[in-house]
């Protein structure tokens, strides 16, 4: 498992940045958002009940977080296409300001120590990490 003061894992992610068809996808690296801190997330599933809420308040806390030279990040091992129907089909994720990502191949939560083998999911993370790339804080949770 990786600890405080260690550099975030590459990785390269299809992730989901709108809820229009024509505009929603877009490639995600750890070298997208260079420079900035990072607040990244995970949240087992799609289509449940806890994690709208969450996503939810990331999403209105967005303007401080950017105001701090910070991106958010969301993940979970759904597909991009998982991603954009629950944006388009749940009136509070349809304007979400910051990105999705989609770690299908789940190589990204078992590199951050997160995934919940018994479910295959990744388990509820938050990460934050410094403009270097180093990981500043870590929060783990169950399922």
């Amino acid at each position: 498992m990786l600890g405080v003061g260690q550099k975030l894992p590459d990785f390269n992610l299809k992730a989901v940045v709108s809820s229009d068809m024509e505009t929603a996808f877009q490639d995600v690296t750890k070298e997208t958002y260079k420079g900035k801190w990072l607040v990244l997330f995970f949240y087992p599933k799609d289509f449940t009940f806890v994690c709208p809420t969450e996503l939810k308040g990331f999403g209105d806390l967005d303007k401080e977080f950017k105001d701090r030279d910070a991106q958010i990040l969301a993940g979970s091992v759904d597909s991009e296409f998982v991603h954009l129907a629950w944006r388009q089909n749940h009136k509070d994720l349809n304007d979400l300001p910051y990105p999705m990502l989609s770690d299908i191949k789940r190589e990204f939560s078992q590199s951050l120590g997160i995934l919940d083998e018994a479910e295959g999911v990744s388990q509820r993370a938050t990460f934050i990490v410094d403009p270097e790339g180093n990981l500043q804080y870590m929060g783990i949770h169950n399922l």
